[in-house]
């Protein structure tokens, strides 16, 4: 028998993923009295983009949102190397969420029919 002890698995950094979730209306949800819905703009970190978006979904829900479907859009590197846009404020944005480990709800569209 050996001692040793197996090494830890290598810890997987954390990236923020850009995902645009359509939320449906639910009581308390904040949206306005006529809209049927709503887009968020979300920054959300996570080892991967499945992390990030269960992790955005579970606090949508928490929140009273009702969360339909989530795109998601990549990272900073994905969306840079197809060729967006990334301005200071939206970076700024991202840095948070890294840094706070956390899901950032940069936009709010509501829908009206």
């Amino acid at each position: 028998m050996s001692d040793e002890i197996p090494s830890p698995k290598p810890k997987r950094s954390q990236q923020v993923y850009t995902l645009l979730v359509e939320v449906g209306r639910k009581s308390g949800d904040g949206l306005p009295d006529k809209a049927t819905g709503a887009a968020l703009l979300c920054y959300a970190s996570g080892v991967d983009e499945a992390e990030a978006v269960r992790e955005t979904v579970a606090i949508l829900k928490q929140a009273d949102l009702a969360p339909l479907d989530v795109t998601g859009h990549g990272t900073l590197e994905e969306r840079l190397k197809a060729g967006d846009e990334i301005g200071e404020e939206e970076r700024g944005l991202m840095d948070r969420a890294l840094t706070e480990n956390s899901v950032i709800v940069a936009q709010m569209t509501p829908f009206y029919d």
